[in-house]
């Protein structure tokens, strides 16, 4: 503010400054010299020519580089946010899998949650990578799916065969990859291996530690 006023004034004393070196009072005509010589004096005194043609147009440059507010910084645009599981979902559906792995996994998810909400079908699919990942259970999705008397939609150790042209299948199809390329964080933690749904209930969930219940499915580590 002390500025914008410092540079106020300095504007005024200018204009006065023109307007006593340009005009007089026509009252005091006698007065005429002495007001023009004054008024030449004072800028000259200061350094100012006067008959210089461009000494205003520098003097209101000085004064509107004074006031002038100075531009701010450009305000970075905010970072996207991650995308949500249902978006995730739609981004990666459709009924071809990449490879091996990505078709046994879309298979238990398929088989095995196909009609839970999708994170009940992420979590499904969790529990699959976490076995995998425990040293207690074969490295390979796909061994650990077809072992014997784990999952009750393998017969002898093969998949049937799903609906490939069915939004189920597809939807499935995007878990699989969600999960494996971990694109949202997981529900689960890595402990758990174990799942069974509420209508059953199975001698071993005595045993362990219940986690939680995602739609019709609940999780033990």
């Amino acid at each position: 503010m002390n500025r914008i006023v410092r540079a106020a004034g300095f504007a005024a004393a200018a204009f006065a400054l023109v307007a006593g070196a340009s005009y007089s009072d026509p009252a005091a005509a006698a007065g005429e010299t002495a007001t023009v010589a004054s008024a030449q004096a004072a800028p000259a005194a200061a350094g100012t020519d006067l008959s210089d043609p461009n000494v205003f147009a520098r003097m209101w440059a000085n004064v509107t580089a004074l006031v002038t507010p100075k531009a701010e910084a450009p305000v970075p645009a905010p970072a996207p946010q991650p995308a949500n599981l249902a978006d995730l979902v739609l981004a990666h559906a459709t009924p071809a899998t990449a490879d091996r792995e990505q078709e046994c996994l879309a298979n238990a998810v398929y088989f095995e949650a196909r009609s839970e909400p999708i994170e009940g079908q992420l979590a499904v699919a969790e529990v699959v990578m976490n076995r995998a990942a425990s040293g207690r259970y074969p490295s390979d999705l796909c061994a650990v799916i077809t072992q014997k008397a784990q999952f009750s939609f393998i017969r002898k150790g093969k998949f049937p065969s799903p609906d490939r042209e069915s939004a189920a299948w597809k939807k499935a199809v995007a878990i699989a990859v969600i999960a494996r390329q971990k694109l949202v964080a997981g529900s689960l933690p890595s402990g758990v291996l174990w799942y069974h749904a509420t209508y059953v209930s199975p001698k071993w969930g005595k045993r362990l530690t219940k986690q939680t219940q995602i739609g019709l499915h609940i999780f033990y580590s």
